[in-house]
C-alpha cells in the first residue's frame, strides 16, 4: 500500500492576499478610519459578498455578520478564492429564511480581518510590506463604523435588519446602539453586551500563546518561508478557543477516553493521542492554513475591549437607549456566552421584542451555527420586525 503523503508546510499566514483568486468577493475602498482608542487607519478596504437584488427604494438590504473566525462568504460552495464552504449557507439563500429572492444580502468581511479586508496581513499604504506588528488597535465600533461607509458606497441608507451571533452579535448590537436610523430590527444571537472577565481570560489566554510563538516575530512574520509562521500558537489558540465553543457532555459522547485510531495513549515509550486530541489537531490544522495569526489577535482583543457601553455611560444606560427592535437569542448549553449574558440584554433593554429567546442544543456556542431548524423562525421575525 502506498504510503500518504504528508501534509505541506503551512504558509506563514493563511490570510486572502493579493494575486490570490478573488471568488465571490468585491472589494470597497471606504477612506481613513478615524479609531475609537485613538488614532487613524488610512485607506481602509472592505471585502464584501452580495446576493440577491437591491430593490429601488433600498428597503430589501439585509447585513449578515461573521464571528471571529469567519468572513463574507456566507452562504455557497468552497472554491477558488473561498477555502470552506458558507457558514450560514442553512439560512441563507433561495427559498431560506433569509430568501435571497426577495432580500439583498451584504455581508463583509470585518475590518481587521484577513480575507480581503485591511487587516494586519494587507499592505501598509506607502510601504511594500504588510502592517504587521504597526496594525493598530480595533473595536468592534470601528468595524461597525467601516461597515456604515460600506453601505454608503452601496447606496443602502438603511437595512431591515442586522444579523449576527458571537462577535457578528456584538456588532449587531453596536449597529442597533450607534446607526437606530439605519437598522430596521436586529438579531443579537450567542453574544453579549460587554465581554465578561471569564471571556478576556480565555481570550487574553489566546492572545498569549500567539504572540509567545518565537515565529510570530513581534507580529511581522508574513514573509516568513513556508511552516515558519506562528502556527504553533495560533494552533493552540484555536484548541482553547474550540473547547469553549462545544460541550463537555458533547465530547464526552463523541470521544470520552478513546485512542486515536492506530495510535495508544498509554505506550510509555511513544505515547499517541486521544481522540479527542486528534480533533482538536484538526481543527488547529485548518485553521492556520486559512486563518492569518495577526488578524487573531487583533479580532481577539476587539472582542475583548467590547462593550457597548463604552462613551455612552456605561453597559445599562447604552441598552436602555436602544431603540431599535431587537431579538435576543442564548444557546442554552453555551459556555462561551451563557445564558445569563443574553438574559443582562434583555432585562435592560426595553427594544428587545419577546422577551429571552434560548435555542436547545448539545453543541454548546457552536449551536448558533449548527441548530438552523430553531434559528430559522427567530431570523424570520428580526425580518418581518424590520421590514418597511
Amino acid at each position: 500500500m502506498a504510503r500518504a503523503l504528508a501534509p505541506a508546510a503551512p504558509a506563514a499566514t493563511g490570510a486572502w492576499r493579493e494575486g490570490d483568486p478573488a471568488g465571490h468577493r468585491r472589494f470597497a475602498d471606504v477612506g481613513d478610519l478615524p479609531l475609537q482608542l485613538g488614532g487613524v487607519l488610512p485607506q481602509v478596504r472592505l471585502a464584501y459578498e452580495t446576493w440577491g437584488t437591491l430593490a429601488a427604494d433600498g428597503s430589501n438590504a439585509v447585513l449578515v455578520e461573521h464571528a471571529l473566525t469567519g468572513d463574507s462568504h456566507v452562504t455557497g460552495d468552497a472554491g477558488p478564492g473561498h477555502p470552506t464552504a458558507g457558514w450560514w449557507s442553512a439560512l441563507v439563500g433561495p427559498g431560506g429564511a433569509v430568501d435571497t429572492d426577495r432580500w439583498f444580502v451584504v455581508a463583509a468581511n470585518v475590518v481587521g480581518g484577513c480575507q480581503g479586508s485591511t487587516g494586519p496581513s494587507s499592505p501598509r499604504p506607502g510601504t511594500s510590506r504588510p502592517w504587521g506588528s504597526a496594525f493598530p488597535r480595533i473595536t468592534v465600533a470601528d468595524q461597525v463604523a467601516a461597515e456604515a461607509r460600506l453601505a454608503d458606497t452601496l447606496g443602502i441608507t438603511r437595512f431591515a435588519a442586522v444579523l449576527g451571533g458571537s462577535m457578528g452579535g456584538m456588532r449587531s448590537l453596536e449597529w442597533a446602539a450607534a446607526q437606530p436610523d439605519r437598522v430596521g430590527a436586529a438579531l443579537v444571537l450567542a453574544s453579549a453586551a460587554a465581554s465578561s472577565a471569564d471571556q478576556i481570560g480565555g481570550q487574553s489566554a489566546q492572545i498569549t500563546a500567539i504572540v509567545s510563538d518565537p515565529g510570530w516575530r513581534g507580529g511581522d512574520y508574513h514573509d516568513a518561508p513556508d511552516g515558519q509562521g506562528p502556527h504553533t500558537g495560533l494552533g493552540l489558540a484555536r484548541r482553547l478557543a474550540h473547547l469553549s465553543y462545544r460541550t463537555a457532555a458533547e465530547l464526552d459522547v463523541r470521544f470520552g477516553r478513546d485512542a486515536q485510531f492506530g495510535e495508544d495513549p498509554l505506550d510509555p515509550a511513544a505515547p499517541g493521542r486521544y481522540a479527542v486530541q486528534s480533533y482538536l489537531d484538526h481543527h488547529a490544522d485548518k485553521l492556520v492554513r486559512r486563518f492569518d495569526a495577526g488578524s487573531y489577535v487583533a479580532l481577539t482583543d476587539a472582542m475583548n475591549t467590547w462593550d457597548v457601553g463604552l462613551g455612552r455611560g456605561g453597559t445599562e444606560a447604552a441598552l436602555a437607549a436602544v431603540r431599535t427592535p431587537m431579538v435576543v437569542v442564548a444557546v442554552d448549553s453555551d459556555r462561551l456566552y451563557p445564558v445569563a449574558d443574553s438574559r443582562r440584554i434583555v432585562e435592560a433593554a426595553p427594544a428587545v421584542v419577546g422577551g429571552l429567546r434560548v435555542v436547545t442544543s448539545t453543541s454548546g456556542h457552536d449551536g448558533f451555527l449548527l441548530e438552523a431548524d430553531q434559528i430559522a423562525p427567530l431570523v424570520t421575525e428580526t425580518l418581518r420586525l424590520g421590514a418597511r
